[in-house]
């Protein structure tokens, strides 16, 4: 069985940072993108950012970009999201989510609340 598990949300201050990692179990994942998404209250869930479960190039919304980093920890098997400079606006909850390259199989996660107080 597939699982995508998100840990790290909470409560920040604005200004300050956290990580996100998404734990990732049940197939090979070799083949897929790997990304993070995040829906606010009231709003269609966005695309966040995205890179290769083998690693390489990454992609990100321009509202993160310059402030977000995707990272897989080979040691953890995760992908990781490391959010600075977090702004009241990037209160969200954020999705783990793994599409594979061909086709249209794809997984989310459950989400972790993240909260940037102002």
């Amino acid at each position: 069985q597939v699982q995508l598990v998100e840990s790290g949300g909470g409560l920040v201050q604005a200004g300050g940072s956290r990580t996100l990692s998404c734990a990732a179990s049940g197939r090979t994942f070799s083949n897929y993108v790997m990304g993070w998404f995040r829906q606010a209250p009231g709003k269609e869930r966005e695309f966040v950012a995205s890179m290769m479960w083998s690693g390489g190039s990454t992609t990100y919304a321009d509202s993160v970009n310059g402030r977000f980093t995707i990272s897989r920890d080979y040691a953890k098997n995760t992908v990781d999201l490391q959010m600075t400079s977090l702004k009241p606006e990037d209160t969200a909850v954020y999705y783990c989510h793994a599409r594979r390259i061909v086709g249209s199989t794809n997984y989310w996660g459950q989400g972790t609340q993240v909260t940037v107080s102002s």
